[in-house]
């Protein structure tokens, strides 16, 4: 197998990142990854503001290419080609990152490959442990929930997911109820670890469907009643805030393992041979969830896979990689490329959060 060099970009949300990742014969080789956060930039205002964000990423995007090439001890020309993720998420994020691509690519000679962010966090398995075609994915992050079979680089198939807010995103809303920082996700593990998760009686959102699909937006709703019910005088107390966090985790937990359950089922009726349950996006890294899914996974049989904590969270190592992936299927790119707001990854699927002008949500 020839051996490639791609450079990797991501700006869809608030982390600007760059990477080199090789692949050849032998295992795939993240040469460098580099990202560069915002989290001080927002922290005033409760979550991501995309104005800011885009500003931010038009400034740091060369200073992550530069750094990117340097720490992989190579030049731009070394590489095969630029992978970018050309969607979905803030569009003037996108935007950016995708003109960035486009002129180190016309500068250079080089192959544009658009790369969907979904695919790239789908994709991170193979990247890490090189699994055969097909696994269970379940996708979980800030902007989006889905269980998704990988059949191929290029192949996906969307088995449910939610129908309103992802876990991430109601984990932010949760730590800015409780007056926690952002993002919210690490703030309400940390404060979980310290409380009582059966105080509060939270929830299971549509366990009584057989479907895979979920909702969370009620549980913040929920959470919000009973927080208001504890206080005094505007005042949270500190074991309150403990309990109210453990609580919420744990419902989370318990409905993405309910609906796991129910994804597994159907995964395994195709009878693969290997069978492989992965987990992706920046709310795998909460060990609470990664612990629910691991101990079903070890009961129905299957190998669990989670990547690194680096590469649970948005980076460019996953988008080059997937760009390796679709340069070996020749899916090249041109100049047109454009920027996209939103672009579910299985196409034939009827949309779960509506759609628009603008095509569906997911």
């Amino acid at each position: 197998m020839a051996s490639l060099t791609l450079l990797g970009i991501e700006s869809s949300c608030d982390d600007t990142a760059a990477a080199v990742v090789r692949h050849g014969d032998a295992a795939p080789e993240i040469l460098s990854s580099v990202v560069a956060g915002q989290t001080a930039l927002h922290a005033g205002f409760g979550g991501v503001v995309p104005e800011i964000a885009a500003r931010a990423h038009a400034e740091k995007l060369d200073h992550c290419v530069e750094q990117a090439l340097a720490k992989a001890g190579i030049a731009l020309r070394d590489c095969d080609g630029v992978a970018v993720t050309a969607g979905p998420g803030l569009i003037g994020g996108v935007l950016s990152g995708v003109m960035c691509a486009k002129g180190l690519c016309a500068g250079a000679g080089l192959p544009l490959i658009g790369v969907n962010h979904l695919a790239g966090h789908a994709l991170t398995p193979r990247l890490t442990d090189m699994v055969e075609f097909p696994y269970l994915m379940l996708l979980v992050s800030g902007g989006h929930c889905q269980f998704l079979l990988v059949q191929g680089a290029d192949r996906f198939t969307r088995l449910g997911g939610t129908i309103d807010d992802a876990p991430g995103e109601a984990f932010d809303k949760t730590a800015k109820l409780l007056g926690l920082p952002q993002p919210g996700g690490p703030a309400v593990q940390a404060e979980a670890e310290k409380g009582d998760a059966r105080r509060f009686a939270f929830p299971r959102p549509l366990l009584d469907r057989a479907d895979m699909d979920m909702s969370f937006s009620g549980l913040k709703t929920a959470l919000l009643r009973e927080r208001d019910k504890v206080m005094e005088n505007g005042a949270l107390h500190a074991q309150d805030r403990a309990d109210l966090c453990a609580g919420f985790q744990a419902a989370v937990r318990d409905v993405l393992v309910a609906k796991s359950r129910r994804a597994i089922a159907a995964y395994l009726a195709l009878s693969p041979q290997e069978p492989v349950f992965a987990v992706a996006g920046g709310v795998a890294a909460n060990s609470a969830i990664r612990e629910g899914l691991l101990a079903l996974c070890a009961e129905s049989g299957l190998r669990f896979l989670a990547p690194p904590l680096p590469l649970c969270t948005d980076n460019a190592a996953m988008i080059a990689w997937a760009g390796i992936e679709r340069y070996r299927l020749a899916l090249f790119d041109d100049m047109t490329l454009a920027a996209r707001p939103r672009w579910p990854l299985d196409r034939a699927a009827q949309p779960m959060l509506g759609s628009g002008k603008k095509g569906a949500k997911a």
